[in-house]
């Protein structure tokens, strides 16, 4: 079992029955709906049949909701091409008034009508794109392939020229550098793609473009009042992939369940040549933080299109599990690529083989010898003991995967098994490095829960006859984390 977790996005690709299931087989962990892509009903027919091919192959599967964020993308309806030093316009569309406002730009010469031939014209979805750019910013569209530089402002349009040209697609995102703190953090669709989410219970909620923990604690106040559970929300997931983001992020980590790498915007916000450095010292505070981390964007960028993935890709993968990230993330490569089933599996294999090196131990002291709370010293006591007692596994109990996370953070050799009374903390656990999980019923006691874990070991048969397993578990009748009992027993 490899202990890296795989998180996929879903669409055209893979939103099939029988697509779904194989990549869940192969090793898919946690399925992404990324709502910049989509409508309603495609993502609720998708929520329905993870679900179920979940609860037949009884193998738990996190869900995610990307939500799209002050997102600006390429609103043209056909793709069209661009040429270094071509002069284009750019508007808002829908623009305010009429249709023929185009037209009546075109005319009063915002872009430079050379002969006959109009000025091509990108139309960026979001409002106050044009109001808040600046002459001088680049445009950059799909993470930066195609770079465009506004020379001049209008009230409806910018005049601008193209410094790398390329194919400019529909629906393509558009980074801005600048400007983003200008455009909010949580849409008017934010709002609706939450509604719809939480009506249809996932289990994380992905939140773009973040910049502060005030807007995280925003986004969990939300959470809270809109959604039908009184315990097990949703949990949040900061992507990283802002300037601010970075400046503010130990408070960020504060505020986030988990965190997403998000390495395109990121690497156009910041220098490109920052990015592997940065990816390391983000998962580095994650793994200290006990917070699950996310490591996303082109990771086998090329089996979108091919069977098999570049060397470089290859090494790329494995160099996040090195890292120490708890989850990769592939998203056109499930979502709309020609292999998406072969990319989990190729993802799976690399992984696996990666974890069998040394190279991703986690060195002693990587954690520091301060421990934040009582629970993050049981556990590491916890640690000490599975190494010094040769346990071939722990089990942890955990009500909301808390003494869970406190555990995986050391990155144990041993098999982790989890056992909750929540289906929701199941899921979630999908996210978690490591972590295989369980529902048991709840118990009354200590022993009864010891009982019930041991029980649900040997059914399994993750374990052999007199193998040795630490237990970490607290007071069942409690629904909070509470470790108190840290244990050896051998399973008979």
């Amino acid at each position: 079992m490899k202990r890296t977790k795989i998180v996929a996005t879903i669409g055209p690709a893979s939103e099939g029955k029988k697509v779904l299931a194989e990549m869940i087989k192969k090793g898919m962990n946690v399925a992404r709906l990324n709502f910049s892509h989509g409508d309603f009903d495609s993502h609720k027919k998708a929520i329905k049949l993870i679900r179920k091919i979940s609860e037949n192959l009884e193998i738990p599967i996190g869900i995610m909701a990307d939500l799209q964020g002050p997102r600006i993308r390429v609103s043209n309806d056909q793709e069209f091409s661009v040429t270094k030093k071509e002069i284009i316009q750019v508007v808002e569309f829908p623009l305010p008034g009429k249709e023929n406002t185009i037209k009546k730009m075109i005319v009063r010469g915002v872009g430079k009508i050379v002969g006959k031939n109009k000025p091509k014209i990108l139309k960026l979805d979001l409002k106050g794109v044009v109001r808040f750019a600046k002459v001088g910013s680049d445009i950059l569209i799909e993470d930066g392939l195609i770079r465009i530089r506004v020379l001049a402002k209008k009230k409806n349009g910018l005049r601008a020229e193209v410094m790398d040209g390329g194919m400019i697609k529909p629906r393509k995102g558009v980074n801005i550098p600048g400007i983003s703190g200008r455009l909010g953090a949580i849409t008017e669709f934010d709002k609706k793609v939450l509604d719809f989410a939480l009506a249809e219970d996932v289990d994380f909620v992905a939140m773009s473009f973040v910049r502060t923990a005030e807007e995280i604690n925003y986004l969990k106040g939300l959470i809270k009042r809109k959604s039908k559970r009184k315990n097990g929300l949703a949990q949040v997931v900061a992507k990283i992939e802002r300037k601010e983001a970075i400046k503010n992020l130990d408070k960020i980590l504060g505020a986030a369940d988990a965190v997403m790498v998000a390495r395109g915007d990121l690497g156009i916000e910041m220098p490109q040549a920052d990015l592997p450095i940065l990816q390391k010292e983000i998962v580095a505070k994650c793994l200290r933080a006990g917070k699950p981390v996310i490591v996303a964007t082109q990771m086998l960028d090329s089996m979108i299109r091919n069977p098999r993935p570049t060397r470089a890709e290859v090494t790329d993968v494995s160099n996040a599990v090195i890292d120490h990230a708890d989850a990769l993330m592939l998203s056109g490569e499930t979502a709309n690529g020609k292999y998406p089933v072969e990319s989990v599996q190729t993802m799976t294999e690399i992984i696996r083989r990666t974890e069998k090196s040394p190279f991703d131990d986690l060195g002693h002291g990587f954690l520091g010898d301060r421990t934040s709370s009582v629970s993050a010293a049981v556990a590491q006591s916890a640690h000490e003991l599975l190494k010094d007692s040769r346990a071939k596994a722990i089990v942890v109990a955990s009500v909301s995967g808390f003494t869970a996370r406190m555990i995986t953070r050391h990155r144990p050799e041993q098999k982790i098994f989890v056992m909750t009374n929540n289906e929701k903390t199941q899921n979630q656990l999908a996210l978690v490095w490591g972590a295989r999980s369980f529902v048991l019923p709840d118990c009354k006691d200590l022993d009864e829960l010891i009982d019930k874990s041991m029980e649900t070991i040997k059914k399994n048969k993750l374990l052999k006859k007199k193998d040795r397993v630490v237990i970490v578990a607290g007071r069942p009748h409690i629904n909070k984390e509470h470790m108190s009992l840290v244990k050896v027993e051998e399973v008979k």
